[in-house]
This record gives structure tokens, sequence and C-alpha cells, in this order.
């Protein structure tokens, strides 16, 4: 017998992603059997799949993807973003119904235009405030993903049963990411469930985030709210603030959610140490602490990150046009047994790849 039985497994989660850099797309039913290889990392708790280009009919409207409790909610939502969007078109996302999942909400999807003309950064900034509007103001209506010709699917479920209620194989992207889901600390529902959503940002993610609540407060002060039970919203909300309202590159943005230790920075060539100084002093609330790796769906790109000290697992292969980022590399060797490489990036070091084949 055990004398020290586990209580709990904070080593779980699956996560996964893949970009064709070339911009091929591939079915939703890859992704699928990629993630299907890491059931046992998951429980049953929570599986979800991101897709990009998978709306090439509505490819310059927002996809907003919504959860909601009641109609009551649906109604009061509908009422919100006609103030700020013309729909284009709406519809009940299609599932499959002979999948039994616990607790389903209605699942609703928009199609939606500002109704002024804005710039790039307008029409964004005024997306992501319809967004926290939603999500904090309308009891019952949870906005899931947000972005352009993008789309999040999840629940509660292993991800293959959350494949086959959503139909992924109907659906072609450039980009995917996948997640088996193993809480912990967090309850298992339906808005809890990863991949997290904003704009086009996705995050999936394994381990825990024990800067939470500073993370949180600090978000606060900018806009942001997080009020989906889970340490993972940050993590999204973060590359968001760093990334689009603070025009920081992605691998500096990298390097403050991963920052090096402050012995390692003493230790660095003069240029280098200064400047992660400045980034350190000036984002000190945006520091990620505790054991985590992600990976970050965008637009024109996929990146993986893990903390600094590498205390989950992460690693990367490659094939031609096609990158694949996995928790294990079983799972890649399932889609494409014959890579032209892997390696296992160092903690706190983003493997960056964009659609036009140049990577980090």
């Amino acid at each position: 017998m055990n004398k020290f039985p586990r209580e709990k497994d904070i080593s779980g989660c699956s996560i996964f992603g893949l970009i064709n850099t070339d911009g091929e797309k591939v079915s939703g039913s890859v992704i699928t059997d990629a993630i299907s290889v890491m059931h046992d990392r998951a429980n049953g708790l929570g599986g979800g799949f991101s897709g990009y280009g998978i709306y090439p009919d509505y490819p310059d409207d927002y996809a907003f993807h919504l959860f909601f409790d009641s109609v009551k909610a649906k109604e009061e939502t509908e009422e919100l973003i006609n103030k700020h969007f013309l729909i284009e078109y709406d519809e009940k996302i299609r599932t499959d119904n002979s999948v039994n999942l616990p607790n389903k909400p209605l699942l609703w999807r928009y199609f939606v235009k500002n109704r002024n003309i804005l710039s790039k950064d307008s029409e964004r900034e005024e997306t992501f405030k319809a967004v926290m509007d939603i999500n904090n103001n309308i009891e019952g209506a949870y906005v899931i993903s947000s972005g352009k010709n993008m789309g999040v699917f999840k629940g509660v479920g292993y991800p293959e049963d959350i494949s086959k209620f959503y139909r992924l194989e109907d659906y072609s992207g450039y980009i995917w990411t996948a997640h088996g889901r193993f809480p912990t600390n967090t309850p298992g529902w339906w808005g809890g469930a990863h991949p997290f959503g904003l704009l086009d940002w996705t995050i999936v993610h394994n381990g825990e985030i024990s800067s939470y609540d500073t993370n949180r407060r600090y978000l606060e002060m900018y806009g942001y709210r997080c009020n989906l039970v889970t340490d993972t919203e940050v993590i999204t909300y973060l590359f968001d603030f760093l990334v689009r309202k603070n025009n920081l590159p992605l691998p500096l943005a990298s390097k403050i959610l991963a920052s090096p230790m402050w012995a390692d920075i003493d230790r660095m060539e003069e240029k280098k140490r200064e400047l992660l100084k400045a980034l350190r002093m000036t984002y000190a609330g945006a520091l990620l602490t505790g054991p985590f790796s992600v990976i970050l769906g965008f637009e024109n790109g996929l990146m993986g990150l893990g903390d600094r000290l590498k205390l989950r697992p992460l690693l990367v292969g490659k094939n031609d046009n096609t990158v694949y980022i996995s928790s294990e590399e079983c799972a890649i060797r399932k889609i494409c047994p014959d890579l032209d490489s892997v390696y296992r990036p160092k903690g706190g070091e983003p493997a960056l790849f964009m659609l036009d084949g140049k990577y980090v």
C-alpha cells in the first residue's frame, strides 16, 4: 500500500498544435487523431480545439462563438451585439447530439461587422470591449471565441468526444490547437475548458499559474476581467495586453511572461541585461510563475512556450512546411511518422512559427 497516496496530479493535461506555414488547410480530424494519443493525460472534464481559416465564406467578419445558459441570456446578448455590430449571419452551432456530454449549454455563433468604419486597431479594441461587456454584464452568457476566420470548439468531455460532438471533420484550417484537460484546482465546466480565446488569440495550457491573483489584479487595471474560473484565462489576456495594446513583439512578450531569473539576467551582456531588467520592472505584474507549458495560436502563427524552469513537457517537430508542437512526441508521430527534426525548446524560450515560413 502506498504510504503517501497521491491526491492530485498536477502534471496532466495534453496540448497539441500544428501550423502549415504555406497556408495549406488540413481537416479537423487530423488534430483529433493527434490529441487522442494522449487520452490518459486528461480525465474527461474538459477538451477542446481551435481552428484558423475555417470560415472562408466570412473571412472579414468577427466570428463569435457563445455559450448560453438560457434563452434570456441569448436575447440580452443579441441586444448588446446589435449595439456594437451588424450581424451578417447567425446560427446554432451544428453538433452531433448522439454524443452524450453533461450540462450542454445553448451553443450559437454570430458573424458580425463593426457598425462604423474603423482602423484595424480601433476595430479590435471595440470588439475586445464588447467581449468584456458580454462576459461581465450578462448572466449566463460566455464569449468563447471572437476572432476573424477562426473559432473555438470546447466543452466537458475527452477531446475525442468534443471533436465528434462538434463534427470537427467538417472544418479545415491552416492552424489548429487542441487540449485534453485534467483540472486540479478549478472546476471542470464548459466555459473553463481550453482553448481560451480573445480576438484571434487562443491558449491551450498544461500546468498551474501560481501567480494568478497577481496577474488578475494587474490586468484589471487595464480593463480585463477574469470570470471563467480558471488560471489559464490570465495567459490569454496577458498576450493580448502585451502584444496588441503595448505593441511588443511576441519574443519580447515571452521574456516578460517567462522571464529569466535575476541571477541569470545579471550574467548577460550589458545591452540584453538592461533590456530584460527594464521589462521585468515595467511589467512586473505580468510575470507568470508556477509550472506551465502553453501553445498560443493567432491569426498568422503558432508559438510554444514553457516556464523558465521547464517543469512541463513541450517539444517541436517539423516536416517540410508543417510544424507540430506537443506535450508528447508520440502524438506527432501518430499523424506524421517521418519528421525532419524534433527538439525541445529551453525553458522560457519561445518556439515561434509564422505563415510565411519564418520562425524564431
